[in-house]
């Protein structure tokens, strides 16, 4: 199988917010890529709503003209079974295997992917405790994401063992397999650099050096290295240097921050701040550039997709010797990596107890450990000289850089996902199932039980709170009066909108009324064997709503 249906929610997907975050521009571009590149003519879409999968569409057949589009409900997850495979655009695959187990789960393989690993690290402890099976996986963006999340899993799984005397706990498949890009979005003319240069002030002979992300000093890449190492290549080489930041504010205060630390610490670079949540700076403002950098320092950072940007747009790289960085830039050929350090192990479990127990933001808790993240300065000030004097270097890396991202262009890396699906269909018609649901889905099963037991049925989690529950022996009556008109008015009132959707068809709700009749009505079991066995349960509780109105009402004990 080389396709796969996508659970598609705009906040896995769509750019045009406010609050733009990686995941965001990682999830449009994959979905892009999908549509461009994966060779479908049908894309099917999970989604909760039609609004939704009317969004999905509109993106289809924009970017795969004559393409067509179907919905799979989320609350009918059977229908993915002619598909295969469900993608879901984050590594919470958890609650959809818990989903999955109540219509089988042979029935279709799930695939997540990794953005960041740092702000819940509990959703990876839940693959091991959720049904996730031999044919599921979640794709790590990078060796190093891959790590992080083993970091968590392997004590994880030791702790279960050795609490629960399993000898074996299950880990889910992950793959390494990098984010892409559209290449092609990269490449502008010499006509938009010369404008984009005049726009910003910028003169030919000048070296600007651009960042592109958001502004955070918490959250992605704290500033003042970077701003003590471009001082330090300006005194050094006399150069007129430009610092673009085109990125976003989370709000004034950290906007302030950035602007009086720009002053203070780099005075002779001139700091231009762009907006880069708007469309035109996000795409042409690498036009206006000679080299680029991230010098992240942070947790929250997995893969790194700027830098692959720049790339593309021909720009030689000064980036951190950090977490996906390393996988992407070739250190003294598209640019250069900066050395970084950490702590030694065991010397932030405080900040992870403060996190968990809540004392510490997650803000506050990455903030912090960037805090104690090193980027190597004089290394920076060294490769930013180098590049500043040297036009050459910068061309010929420059050159390197976007031959080395067409490796990571969609064309090359939707058909290595396409190969991941088929190899999990394979393993899903061989492997062995854990964990199989022994609920009401088989002949010998109990209705009580669902496929999720921390999910349960809530009838049966509060089955002790009422007097009695209705069973098949209850008797009942219909009530002087009782219409299906009065029904109608009922569910049509707005303190009744909750009961929407949630009763047997009217069919089968005027059968109740009529089959209940005075003075001796009936019992459950003899009106509900009038219709299809899995209709039955539903029928029951739309019983107790019309008790719930008076439109039926217990009736009398028979006399013998």
């Amino acid at each position: 199988m080389s396709n796969a249906a996508i659970f598609f929610h705009p906040d896995g997907y769509l750019t045009a917010r406010k609050d733009l975050k990686g995941r965001h521009v990682a999830g449009e571009s994959f979905l892009n890529g999908f549509f461009r590149h994966s060779g479908q003519s049908e894309f099917i879409c999970h989604a909760a709503s039609p609004e939704q999968a009317r969004s999905f569409a509109e993106l289809a057949g924009r970017l795969a003209p004559g393409s067509s589009t179907q919905l799979v409900p989320t609350t009918a997850p059977e229908g993915l079974a002619r598909v295969g495979c469900l993608f879901v655009p984050g590594p919470g695959i958890d609650r959809f295997v818990w989903q999955r187990r109540r219509v089988g789960q042979r029935t279709y393989s799930l695939c997540g992917i990794t953005h960041t690993t740092s702000e819940s690290p509990e959703m990876f402890g839940q693959l091991l405790t959720a049904p996730v099976q031999p044919w599921d996986a979640v794709i790590c963006t990078s060796l190093a994401a891959r790590a992080s999340v083993e970091a968590i899993l392997h004590p994880y799984a030791a702790f279960l063992s050795e609490r629960f005397g399993a000898a074996k706990v299950p880990m889910p498949q992950l793959p390494v397999i990098p984010l892409g890009i559209d290449t092609g979005a990269f490449r502008f003319d010499v006509a938009v650099r010369h404008e984009e240069r005049k726009r910003l002030g910028i003169a030919p002979d000048d070296v600007a050096v651009l960042f592109v992300g958001r502004l955070s000093f918490h959250a992605k890449a704290h500033p003042i290295p970077m701003y003590m190492a471009l001082q330090r290549t300006a005194e050094r080489t006399g150069r007129r240097i430009h610092l673009i930041q085109a990125g976003w504010f989370s709000n004034d205060s950290v906007a302030a921050a950035f602007q009086q630390g720009a002053r203070r610490y780099c005075p002779s670079v001139n700091a231009i701040f762009l907006d880069g949540r708007l469309p035109d700076v996000r795409t042409r403002i690498w036009a206006a550039a000679d080299l680029f950098t991230s010098l992240s320092d942070n947790i929250q950072e997995t893969f790194g997709i700027t830098p692959l940007e720049a790339m593309a747009a021909g720009l030689p790289v000064v980036v951190a010797d950090w977490n996906g960085y390393r996988e992407t830039v070739r250190h003294g050929v598209d640019g250069f990596r900066i050395p970084t350090m950490l702590p030694p192990l065991g010397s932030g479990l405080d900040l992870a107890e403060r996190y968990a127990i809540g004392v510490d933001t997650y803000d506050y808790y990455i903030g912090r450990a960037s805090q104690m993240t090193s980027v190597d300065i004089d290394a920076a000030e060294d490769a930013f000289t180098r590049l500043t004097l040297d036009g050459a270097l910068r061309r010929q890396m420059g050159e390197a850089a976007r031959a080395r991202a067409g490796e990571f262009d969609w064309r090359v890396i939707v058909p290595r996902y396409q190969e991941l699906w088929r190899e999990l269909a394979t393993i899903r018609g061989q492997g062995v199932e854990s964990a199989p649901w022994r609920g009401g889905n088989l002949p010998d099963g109990d209705a009580r039980i669902g496929p999720n037991p921390v999910r349960p049925d809530p009838m049966s989690m509060f089955a002790s709170y009422p007097t009695e529950t209705l069973s098949g022996a209850t008797r009942l009556v219909r009530t002087e009066g009782a219409s299906m008109a009065m029904l109608t008015e009922l569910l049509a009132d707005p303190l009744n909108s909750t009961a929407r959707g949630l009763l047997s068809p009217p069919a089968e709700l005027a059968l109740a009324l009529d089959a209940f009749a005075p003075p001796l009505g009936r019992s459950v079991a003899e009106v509900a064997a009038q219709l299809p066995t899995d209709h039955r349960l539903m029928f029951a509780r739309s019983l107790v709503h019309l008790l719930k109105f008076g439109l039926l009402r217990m009736a009398p004990p028979l006399v013998a």
